[in-house]
């Protein structure tokens, strides 16, 4: 397994984000043109309602599926670093960092991760600088 660092830890799905996102932006950019056409012919212009109403249902399915799995992940992993946190230092994580702040902070090794909480919450780190903070890197090879 490839060691993970700051330069590689975006994780991308071929399916997903090409492939299904192309198709998805080509519908839509063929049902608005077919709308236009039809409008402009002066055409029966339901048939190219529906292609556009589909299209659009088509981007909202895309928002949707990526969405949900990512507020799961996020809800486990604030869990699971609110855990270490609580093994490490016998206190649980500062409530004014935020989720996105504690995703960042997940990489960071046992050693440095409590002092780096105290510092994301006291400074307002955002997750990018939280995650250059890191030295010793700590993989995530389960998010996708």
């Amino acid at each position: 397994m490839i060691v993970q660092n700051y330069t590689n830890h975006k994780r991308l799905h071929p399916l997903f984000h090409f492939v299904f996102t192309l198709l998805t932006v080509g519908l839509v950019v063929l049902s608005i043109t077919q709308l236009v056409q039809a409008l402009r012919d002066n055409e029966q212009v339901m048939p190219a309602i529906l292609f556009v109403l589909l299209a659009l249902i088509v981007v909202v399915i895309l928002l949707i599926i990526r969405s949900y799995p990512l507020k799961a992940q996020d809800r486990a992993i604030r869990a699971e670093e609110n855990l270490r946190h609580y093994v490490l230092t016998g206190k649980l994580l500062d409530k004014k960092l935020t989720t996105a702040q504690i995703t960042a902070l997940r990489f960071a090794s046992d050693e440095e991760f409590p002092g780096l909480c105290q510092k994301a919450a006291a400074e307002r780190m955002t997750p990018d600088a939280i995650k250059k903070a890191v030295r010793s890197w700590r993989g995530d090879h389960e998010r996708i």
